[in-house]
């Protein structure tokens, strides 16, 4: 018995005649006969009864042709599933991000995205804004936080620790702090979110939390100022390592207090709808969690992130 043959059987079941179920199907009606005489072979019952003029569903072709059917379409369901992982992307992808995260770490990613599939578009929101997916005409976005919204779909990339980190020059002129407190002492570089400037952190070391109030002479609503006043020698930040990675691993700053740990975060793939989730999202999903734990994975070996980020990974 072929694959085929039960098509055969359906389509004859369908129109009630073997011979417009072979014009049907394109076919000779002899094969469509043969078809059918191998399925029931196979099954050692008749599925139709013959008379001159007519043909319907035996007993047992009743009992059969509903589950036959069922297998059929899981069948064709489990092709398009491969074929969607296996066909090349094509279509427009509308994503946005934060700036940071955007400009600096993720817009390489996206270039290599699209040298491996030429035929998928890119349209970026680069912006710390709040993204409203209808007003900003938005597929999917990539987003520091967990979804709050439970009428939004979204994948977990993966797990963010927070770094306070400073340039070798801001600390070869005004020292190095050894624990939060010392912190009032030195400058701060804030991230200001709508009208809130956040110069309140939370520090843990083991299973004790500190909570710290700092000042500073810099506030911006834009978290890639904020990281370049930092490298600047400017000040201190609490920032995303995925957003520092590059310059922790470049030297460019330092990672400060390392036992004290910031309050953690995670990144987020998010869609309005289910319809948002095609192919390409899926693959970039993927992608973007290979590349956050190859970045993860080279802070730990540099001792940048301590070991207990690497069980978060």
């Amino acid at each position: 018995m072929l694959l085929n043959d039960l098509l055969v059987v359906v389509k004859v079941a369908e129109l009630r005649g073997i011979t417009a179920a072979a014009n049907s199907l394109d076919m000779q009606m002899a094969t469509a006969s043969a078809a059918i005489k191998r399925v029931e072979k196979y099954l050692g019952a008749e599925l139709f009864i013959r008379s001159t003029r007519q043909l319907r569903l035996s007993p047992a072709g009743e009992r059969y042709l509903p589950q036959c059917e069922q297998a059929l379409r899981l069948l064709d369901s489990a092709h398009l599933s491969i074929k969607e992982d296996t066909d090349a992307l094509f279509g427009e992808v509308r994503i946005a991000m934060s700036s940071d995260l955007g400009r600096n770490v993720v817009l390489p990613w996206l270039d290599e995205f699209l040298n491996d599939h030429p035929r998928v578009q890119l349209r970026c929101n680069i912006s710390d804004s709040n993204i409203d997916f209808y007003r900003d005409s938005v597929d999917v976005a990539l987003r520091y936080g967990t979804p709050n919204d439970s009428n939004l779909y979204g994948f977990k990339i993966c797990d963010v620790p927070r770094v306070i980190c400073a340039a070798p020059s801001y600390i070869e002129k005004n020292g190095l702090p050894n624990h939060p407190e010392d912190l009032h002492r030195h400058n701060g570089l804030f991230y200001q979110l709508q009208e809130t400037i956040q110069d309140e952190w939370v520090f843990s070391k083991e299973h004790d939390a500190l909570k710290v109030k700092l000042t500073g002479n810099r506030a911006s609503n834009d978290g890639d100022l904020v990281r370049k006043w930092c490298v600047s020698g400017h000040g201190f930040s609490i920032k995303s390592c995925l957003d520092m990675a590059d310059d922790l691993l470049n030297n460019r700053v330092v990672n400060l207090m390392p036992d004290y740990t910031p309050t953690g975060t995670d990144l987020w793939l998010v869609c309005p709808s289910r319809q948002c989730i095609t192919p390409t999202v899926r693959v970039l999903r993927d992608y973007f969690r290979q590349r956050t734990h190859s970045t993860l994975s080279a802070l730990i070996e540099r001792g940048i992130l301590t070991s207990k980020a690497l069980h978060k990974l």
